[in-house]
This record gives C-alpha cells, sequence and structure tokens, in this order.
C-alpha cells in the first residue's frame, strides 16, 4: 500500500489472495489494511491538504500528472498483463478502455485543463451593500480530501479518470480498489511513490478485504467528497451513512440501458450492438442489456442477433480473438445464473446460452445468452445483471419505443439506430440518460461527462462538468481603489 509516502505492508502482516479468474487459480498476495491504516492513510490526506502547498501550486501538479504519465507508458505493457490475469479482461479490450484509452487522456486532459481553466471568474464591478463600488470575483477552489472506491470491471479505467481530475483539481486522496482488482492500484501507489514529485500524503492507496475498510472513508469527517463507481445499492448506502458530515458525493451507479432499433434501421450493423452483452462478459455498467426491436421487423432482427451472438468468440482472455472473457468470480456467476433462471421462470423465451459453457472446464463462465420477448416488467428487463445476458424487447413505434427506454429506474446509457439522423437525434433527445449512442457513435474520451440519470448517479465523470465537481466555489468583493 502507499500511505503517507510510503510503501507499507499491513500493521497486522496479513494478506489476501488476487485470484484470476479465468483459471480460478491464486496469482499472489496483497496487503489487508485494517481501519487503523485507513484512518492513517485520512490522517495523511488530511495534512498533505491543510499544511503543503499543493492545492495552490498548479505548476507542481501539472509536472507531477505529465510525471506519472510517463511512469505509466514506461510500464503499460506489465499493466496489461497484470489487468489480463487479475481481472479476466480480454487483451483485445487493453487496447480501448481497460488500458489504452484512458492511458491517451485520463491525466493528459486533466493537466492541460490545469492551464486552460477559469479558476477565477471576473464579474463587472458594481455598488455594494455600503454604497462603494465593489470588485466581484469567483474563485474555484480545491474541495479537500477525497475517498475514490473503484469497481473491479474496469479498474485502471475508473481509477485513473478519478485520479487525473481529483489531483489536478488540487485536492489529496485515498484510493480504495475493489479486493477483486488490487494490484493495478498497488502499482500505480508504487509508481507516485518512485516515480513522481507528489508529496507525501497527496495521494494514498489502501487495500483490504474488508468493505467496511472502505466505508471509514464515508464516516471520516476528516473526508471532504467521496467518489464512487459501482452498484446503485452501495451508491445510496454512501449517500446514506456520508449525510451526517455532509459529504459531498460523485456516485456512477448501474445501468439498465435500451438500444433502441428504429424500424428504417439497417438492422445488420444495428444489432451488431447487442454483443455488447458480451464485451468483458456484460461487466460495464453501460452496456446496453435491453434491445428494442419494432414489431414490424422483429423476428429478422432476432435472426441476425442469434447468428452475431452464435459466433462471439469467448474463452481465455490471452487469446487475441476473443471479446468476452469469465466474470469476476464464482459469486458473480451463480448471480448471473439466478438471473438466468428467473428469465426463464418469468416467461421470457432463452433462444441461445443460458448455461456454463462446457468446454471450459476452469474459470467463472457463463455462455453468451439471448432471451426474446421479454417483458419490460420481467426482472432481466429491470436489474443490472452485470453478465452476458441480452433482453430483447418489441415495441410499436418511436413513441413506445420511447416510452420502454424510458420505464426503468436507471437512465445512465443508451442508444439509437436510424437511417435517419434527424430522426435518431429527435429520439435520443426523448431518452433520459447521461449519454447517447447515436447509429454506433460512441460517447466516450477524457474530454466528454460520463455519469446518469435517475438512480445511475449523480455529477459526472470527466470534461470539465467532472472537473468542476472537485471544486468549491467562493465569492470574493472588495472596494474599488
Amino acid at each position: 500500500m502507499l500511505i503517507d509516502g510510503k510503501l507499507v505492508e499491513a500493521d497486522s502482516g496479513k494478506t489476501f489472495d488476487n485470484v484470476n479468474p479465468a483459471t480460478e487459480e491464486v496469482l499472489g498476495q496483497v496487503a489487508d489494511a485494517s481501519a487503523t491504516e485507513m484512518h492513517r492513510a485520512i490522517d495523511a490526506a488530511r495534512r498533505a491538504f491543510d499544511e503543503s502547498d499543493w492545492a495552490t501550486d498548479r505548476a507542481l501538479r501539472k509536472r507531477c500528472l505529465e510525471q506519472l504519465q510517463e511512469a505509466l507508458e514506461s510500464e503499460r505493457e506489465e499493466l496489461r498483463e497484470e489487468l489480463i490475469l487479475e481481472v479476466g479482461c480480454p487483451r483485445m479490450i487493453t487496447q480501448g478502455p481497460q488500458l489504452d484509452a484512458p492511458l491517451e487522456g485520463a491525466l493528459k486532459y486533466p493537466a492541460k485543463l490545469i492551464d486552460e481553466f477559469e479558476w477565477e471568474t471576473a464579474l463587472p464591478d458594481a455598488i455594494g451593500l455600503t454604497g462603494a463600488m465593489t470588485v466581484k470575483r469567483v474563485w474555484k477552489e480545491p474541495v479537500g480530501v477525497c475517498g475514490a472506491i473503484v469497481p473491479w470491471n474496469f479498474p485502471f479505467e475508473v481509477t485513473i479518470n478519478k485520479v487525473g481530475q481529483i489531483l489536478a483539481t488540487g485536492n489529496t486522496m485515498i484510493l480504495k480498489p475493489a479486493p477483486d482488482t488490487p494490484w493495478n492500484a498497488t502499482r500505480l501507489g508504487r509508481l507516485v511513490a518512485e516515480r513522481t514529485d507528489i508529496p507525501p500524503g497527496v495521494f494514498n492507496v489502501v487495500t483490504s478485504s474488508d468493505h467496511l475498510v472502505g466505508e471509514e472513508l464515508t464516516l471520516s469527517p476528516k473526508v471532504d467528497l467521496i467518489s464512487f463507481t459501482g452498484s446503485t445499492a452501495v451508491g445510496k448506502r454512501i449517500m446514506e451513512k456520508g449525510a451526517a458530515t455532509l459529504k459531498r458525493v460523485f456516485l456512477e451507479l448501474g445501468g439498465k440501458s435500451a438500444t433502441v432499433v428504429l424500424d428504417d434501421a439497417d438492422l445488420s450493423i444495428a444489432t451488431l450492438m447487442g454483443l455488447g452483452v458480451c464485451f468483458h462478459a456484460g461487466q460495464g455498467c453501460a452496456i446496453q442489456t435491453r434491445m428494442l426491436l419494432p414489431r414490424s421487423r422483429y423476428d429478422e432482427g432476432v435472426e441476425l442477433l442469434k447468428g452475431a451472438m452464435e459466433s462471439v468468440p469467448y474463452g481465455d482472455p490471452q487469446r487475441p480473438d476473443v471479446i468476452m472473457g469469465p466474470l469476476i468470480s464464482s459469486k458473480q456467476r451463480d448471480r448471473v445464473m439466478g438471473y438466468i433462471e428467473k428469465g426463464k421462470a418469468e416467461g421470457a423465451k432463452l433462444v441461445l446460452g443460458g448455461g456454463r459453457p462446457s468446454h471450459l472446464d476452469k474459470g467463472w463462465y457463463v455462455e453468451p445468452t439471448l432471451f426474446v420477448d421479454v417483458d419490460n416488467q420481467m426482472t432481466i428487463a429491470r436489474e443490472e445483471i452485470f453478465g452476458p445476458v441480452l433482453s430483447v424487447i418489441p415495441f410499436e413505434d418511436d413513441d413506445d419505443a420511447v416510452r420502454i427506454a424510458n420505464d426503468s429506474n436507471y437512465g445512465l446509457a443508451g442508444g439509437v439506430f436510424s437511417a435517419s439522423l434527424e430522426r435518431s437525434l429527435a429520439v435520443a433527445r426523448r431518452v433520459r440518460a447521461g449519454s447517447i449512442s447515436v447509429n454506433g457513435g460512441a460517447p466516450y474520451g477524457a474530454d466528454l461527462p460520463f455519469g446518469g440519470y435517475k438512480d445511475s448517479g449523480i455529477g459526472r465523470q470527466n470534461g470539465v462538468a467532472g472537473f468542476d465537481q472537485y471544486l468549491e466555489v467562493k465569492s470574493v468583493a472588495w472596494p474599488v481603489d
């Protein structure tokens, strides 16, 4: 772990296993912290914020982010192999959002914003309450100490996007990685300690097998903001527990996103979006797990989907052609299998998959699974499964499609396909979600805000909007000379 500038083990000497989900083999161990080490990290972050010039020295922050970028690039290939092993993510996906895509922008963009952001806004001079002409300014300042709690599905991608914006804005932080995928975080801590000028206490990494150790961040009055990516249930708990100290929160939570395929769309292209549930075995919050097909072309769309999903290459994540590896754990596999059984019991028609692949005797795999004739009130259409399961739902017309897409507790992402861009955009404007793919476009990048409506969260990651959420606003006035 990294606490107050030092690479340390747990005080107790305890460790826990890091397990390869593709082989079920133990990769190695990682320090298993208690609340004691977490509080030491919180104290270090508080002290670094209150007593150092990190919050005000923008040049230092920019230099440190550039140093960290260089350090990560020097170990890119080692990090790639590490992610494949501990996350079970296919090699192909590390060439995109698991590693290479965030490495191109997650630190570079906020480092650039340090110079470009409007830290001070000058308002027109005006007569103040005293009757004198007054100078008015608005200053943006860092929030303080941030606790960053990250999930296991895209651990490096989520972590580095938080790190870039939290540190660029002048905050200090404690990173609590998921116990399923700790090594990318401890590597990051080592690089910060060994390859950057980031002062002690500014960046801390605390690993633990106990989720309640992470909750100490939410409970501590010394922590000003929690930046959490994960399930809606845990996000709600963070809001509840953080209310006692009026904790600011950024919550990027679950989704049940819908692809709306309008009746004039090219189905051979649009139905390929259904393969998203196989991408990293469906373990992505923004994956579009509901596909809405027009009744007039429903059978045609189902056949295309079935053919595409039957041909999905899955298995050993080391294979260069694979887009789908294992689920992260046996617990997650069993959870997904439970949803599949629920889908069958509630009357959805299973046309593909639904079981554990017979040709893979090791690893926590589930077959690509396709349900059709799904009613939007069924459990598999309403709850986030986080597995390779697609629910296909028929609709009558554009209004009906929008109604079904919005009939969800979630509002994270979605997609629209039509031969008419104007028609696609009209539907996209009506779907209540934080990001919408139009005709296959990918609304992703360090400069694009990402987050959701409704139960999908509060706040945004990335872009100027994400940068701004790690800042406080101070209004200042003084008499004109």
